[in-house]
């Protein structure tokens, strides 16, 4: 046996040093996809002076980015499939950095929708591809920790902008940020995005990826450095013969029992968003002053909801991997059900005056941020076949982009017509919804294994997967055969 073959376990700290480092390499797409969508909220006042733009422009300006997203989720399955994740997460780093120059050069209104559509296709491929990329290379006990790291760099995308933003509208007059500020807003962006780009030629591809590419050789060692020698070898195994029993076709998801995690995953991407998350903070300064709060109290409390949502996501990567994702969807759910019928009954009423409203929007986002925000990124990159996973990603996340432009689009109409007590009613209607759906058909994924978790829809025991898998059947010796260092070649492993 080669002297590959021979290595002791490598130490934990050492394998979970390189699994992080690669995983803080593709989270940084969270870092774009937050940059990104926030930025808007800064440039968008300057640019209706600038470009002249009616109601129906500002909500295009804005909007224009997740139409890009949509196309972006949509089409980043089959081609991360066909070239590899590494490659198209590339690809998506130079769309992001021509988007954000070209959202920031434009002299027509027309110009920088282009700009910004080219950008949205980056920032869909990405958040599709980075939390996919990073669950497809962790160890199972720390996936959750790591994919979720994607959110992390999310919220930390949107809280960091809401600083430069400001700091580059103080920098000039009202002239300057006309002719000048918004500008520079957008370009800023092109640092991330070049950062991105710059490590991504330093992080391997998807070991997963390359079984199913027939290129054992050049998986084993990346699967080494991770989990060390035994359980790497088991791991090809596991790979392989996941691969025997998949198609490749996206007929696959409709057969008895795969239906189930395309259900899952499509209705949880949705629910992600049709609980009101991204109303509440695309129009927090509007809510806290249709509380009675002047503009300047609205600006402040829209500060605080984001430093929230930022702490409380910090929180989740802590939870994830020690409560689980299902009991974090489930208490998550159910406290956001609780904030929400409390906010609609105090707009009911006219109860708006005190720190309530406030209080339980604060209650709404931590509970979304510690649940859905992470847990429904981590699971969308668990649940499917190796084989298909990350066409059937896709269509999650194309889910997800979909709801999210149908509730921006939708919010403002609602608060004038329904008002804002059944709005949030509508939504709290929703987070129920969540919890339901989360106690009677999602599973719970913790501590398993990619192919553990594949198996629970095929034997059909994913609705009682209520707690974690032993691990002992990934710490049993390689059984079968396993690609040898040296020759490439399929060897026996008895």
């Amino acid at each position: 046996m080669s002297s590959t073959a021979s290595m002791p376990n490598e130490p934990q700290q050492v394998s979970m040093k390189f699994v992080t480092l690669v995983s803080i390499v593709a989270a940084l797409g969270g870092l774009l996809f937050g940059f990104d969508t926030a930025v808007v909220s800064g440039a968008i006042g300057f640019m209706q002076s600038r470009f002249d733009l009616n109601e129906v422009e500002v909500g295009w300006a804005v909007s224009s980015l997740i139409i890009g997203c949509i196309v972006g989720a949509a089409g980043s399955g089959v081609m991360s499939d066909r070239f590899g994740r590494k490659k198209v997460l590339i690809f998506a780093a130079i769309l992001f950095i021509i988007g954000s120059l070209g959202s920031a050069l434009p002299d027509t209104f027309t110009g920088y929708i282009i700009a910004r559509m080219i950008g949205g296709l980056g920032i869909g491929i990405t958040s599709t591809l980075c939390p996919l990329y990073n669950a497809e290379i962790a160890p199972a006990a720390y996936r959750g920790r790591l994919v979720a790291l994607n959110q992390f760099a999310t919220v930390t995308g949107i809280f960091l902008v809401y600083f430069v933003n400001s700091g580059i509208a103080g920098y000039g007059d009202d002239a300057w940020d006309i002719a000048m500020g918004w500008r520079w807003m957008f370009g800023i962006g092109v640092l991330p995005g070049l950062l991105f780009l710059i490590l991504l030629f330093f992080v391997p591809e998807s070991p997963r990826w390359l079984i199913k590419q027939d290129r054992p050789l050049e998986a084993l060692p990346i699967l080494l450095k991770i989990h060390g020698d035994d359980l790497a070898r088991q791991e090809v195994l596991d790979i392989k013969a996941s691969f025997k029993e998949e198609s490749g076709s996206l007929r696959q998801l409709f057969q008895p029992g795969l239906r189930v995690a395309l259900i899952v995953g499509v209705v949880l991407a949705a629910l992600q968003q049709v609980t009101g998350i991204n109303a509440v903070m695309y129009y927090a300064p509007e809510i806290f002053k249709a509380t009675g709060a002047g503009t300047n109290a609205s600006l402040v409390q829209t500060i605080l909801v984001g430093l929230i949502n930022f702490l409380f996501t910090i929180l989740a990567l802590w939870l994830i991997d020690k409560v689980g994702r299902k009991a974090l969807l489930l208490v998550g759910s159910g406290l956001m059900t609780l904030s929400l019928a409390v906010i609609g009954a105090a707009f009911h009423t006219g109860h708006t005056s005190g720190p309530l409203v406030l209080i339980f929007i604060l209650l709404y986002v931590a509970s979304f941020a510690v649940s859905l925000g992470p847990v429904v990124w981590v699971i969308l990159s668990e649940i499917f076949p190796n084989r298909i996973r990350g066409k059937a990603t896709a269509i999650a996340s194309m889910a997800l982009w979909m709801a999210d432009y149908i509730v921006s689009q939708s919010f403002p109409p609602m608060l004038n017509t329904a008002g804002p007590a059944m709005t949030f009613w509508i939504f709290g209607l929703m987070s129920l919804f969540t919890c339901f759906f989360t106690w009677r058909v999602v599973p719970e994924t913790k501590g398993r294994s990619l192919e553990e978790i594949e198996t629970l829809w095929t034997d059909g025991s994913a609705a009682s997967a209520a707690s974690p898998a032993s691990s002992a059947s990934t710490a049993a010796k390689p059984q079968g055969d396993y690609p040898d260092p040296e020759s490439g070649a399929w060897v026996n492993g008895k």
